[in-house]
């Protein structure tokens, strides 16, 4: 296995939390309404520093998308996942974008989110306000 190499951004920037490699600006956000299995997660129009695992076909809340997990290249702790496809109409801006989990990022600022015990999201791990 090689060396990685990880795209350095400059900024206000998400992290990993597990190594502190870089993920996303924070201008990058999309929207910050979303929720997943542990709590609050954020929709960016851009990440770097991830590999994508397999796509698959998920029932979200929002309905049937087409997602891949996303991955950190350093520490390779899975961060959040990426949008395929979205077989609504409604929902077709969310095609290319990413979601990265609160509790798996630190914010600009260094802060952490910590697991909502209440946030449990059975059957689907997306929804919106935008």
């Amino acid at each position: 296995m090689g060396r990685v190499f990880a795209v350095t951004l400059e900024g206000r920037i998400y992290t990993c939390k597990h190594c502190g490699t870089h993920l996303a600006l924070s201008n990058d956000i999309v929207s910050k309404s979303f929720q997943c299995r542990h709590g609050k997660a954020y929709l960016f129009s851009k990440v770097v520093n991830v590999t994508n695992g397999e796509i698959e076909e998920r029932q979200m809340m929002t309905g049937a998308h087409t997602v891949a997990d996303i991955f950190c290249v350093q520490c390779g702790e899975i961060v959040g996942w990426k949008y395929e496809t979205a077989f609504q109409k409604n929902q077709k801006y969310k095609e290319g974008k990413s979601v990265l989990e609160r509790i798996k990022i630190r914010g600009p600022d260094g802060s952490s989110y910590w697991l909502n015990h209440d946030a449990h999201v059975v059957g689907g791990s997306d929804t919106d306000d935008v």
